[in-house]
């Protein structure tokens, strides 16, 4: 197959997708590592983002990566109530998912491909970042773990590929691009101040995710999950039809690997809390109207929570007084921590759930009234 021809084959795989859903110092416990894969990585002869040559990548791709995908049903009071996928990542049967497609289990059963059953027992989910891990009694002999890659170098244009179960059909494979990084979604977690907290940095892909496909991994070329699927953006039609807009959206590895050895050993983890309300960035009408230059950027603080650990570091929200302005003025915009730039609050999050953990200090630079000031922030833990 010539290169035109490939790409316009990878063209066609990559036209359409559907809701997926249920059918610079790391601070860490020095007894408990971020979470190491424990197989080797599956060689390719290109590189991490070169254009694939021939459909060999794909065929040797998904020959050594499908075995360790499963295909996991959700059951409550003896009726299935969901459907999603899986992978193994290590040895010792721990198997990684979405928290919505094992969220009110009573059972979980756990299907590999050539046909291995086992069940299922939920051990840990972390609502913020929509991760589960089950464990399972498998045979690591006949089934290979999935090399964890890293998403921090992840390239938008890179080609990618989902594994996974869509509608029950196992074992389906999807091909895509990296479409952009540093989205943000909900989290399932309910904030004090009503609504959600905000989960960070996701990848935003074209590669097709269907109902089912949620839990299952996105692949880089060198056959490393850099992600979990985990949702896509749906445009409903005015006659009830769902239709693909091409938009899914998977969580970073990296976040997953910071994750997962809480979740094994506590069933739970606790993510790193500012106290800070904003929006994700400022307009040119919102850089004018706050006495901003057009090229200034980063977190605007809209408001703080009482006694939270901004307030106690003295970083300040917006006055409340001026009830007719679009976006209050007053407020702090915090434009580095830890002398990292910050130029979004996507930025911010991104930063804060990567590399902090509760009863971390961070050293946040702030721009007020035209002045540069640096505040120390004690992070506390995102409350129930």
């Amino acid at each position: 197959m010539t290169k035109s021809q490939l790409n316009k084959l990878i063209l066609v795989v990559c036209g359409i997708l559907f809701l997926s859903g249920c059918m610079p110092g790391q601070s860490i416990e020095k007894n408990l590592p971020v979470f190491e894969s424990q197989v080797e990585i599956f060689e390719t002869e290109d590189t991490l983002i070169s254009i694939p040559t021939d459909e060999h990548i794909f065929v040797s791709l998904y020959d050594a990566i499908n075995q360790g995908v499963a295909s996991i049903t959700v059951y409550a009071e003896g009726l299935v109530i969901g459907q999603g996928s899986g992978f193994l990542i290590d040895n010792d049967g721990h198997i990684l998912t979405n928290f919505h497609v094992v969220e009110n289990a009573d059972e979980i059963e756990v299907v590999f491909p050539k046909g291995f059953r086992t069940r299922g027992t939920l051990i840990g989910t972390d609502l913020d970042s929509d991760i589960a891990v089950i464990q399972a009694e498998v045979n690591t002999s006949a089934i290979t773990p999935l090399p964890l890659g890293s998403s921090k170098d992840v390239k938008v244009g890179q080609y990618v590929v989902a594994i996974g179960n869509p509608y029950g059909l196992s074992g389906s494979m999807t091909v895509g691009i990296v479409s952009a990084r540093g989205r943000l979604l909900n989290s399932l977690r309910a904030a004090p101040s009503g609504g959600f907290f905000t989960a960070p940095d996701l990848i935003q892909t074209d590669a097709a995710i269907n109902p089912g496909n949620s839990g299952g991994p996105l692949l880089n070329l060198d056959g490393e999950a850099i992600g979990i699927n985990r949702a896509i953006r749906t445009d409903e039609s005015g006659n009830g039809t769902i239709s693909n807009t091409g938009i899914g959206f998977a969580v970073p590895i990296d976040i997953v690997k910071r994750v997962v050895p809480y979740l094994i050993r506590d069933g739970k983890y606790d993510y790193p809390y500012l106290g800070i309300v904003s929006r994700e960035s400022l307009t040119l009408f919102d850089k004018e109207s706050l006495g901003y230059s057009e090229d200034t950027n980063g977190a605007y603080v809209i408001d703080i929570a009482p006694n939270g650990p901004s307030a106690k570091a003295g970083i300040q929200g917006a006055s409340t007084e001026d009830l007719f302005d679009v976006l209050p003025s007053g407020g702090d915009l915090i434009i580095a921590m830890d002398g990292e730039s910050i130029r979004s609050f996507s930025d911010l999050l991104a930063y804060l759930v990567t590399y902090k953990s509760p009863g971390d200090k961070v050293d946040v630079l702030v721009l007020r009234d035209n002045e540069e000031i640096t505040l120390t922030v004690i992070l506390d833990k995102r409350p129930d």
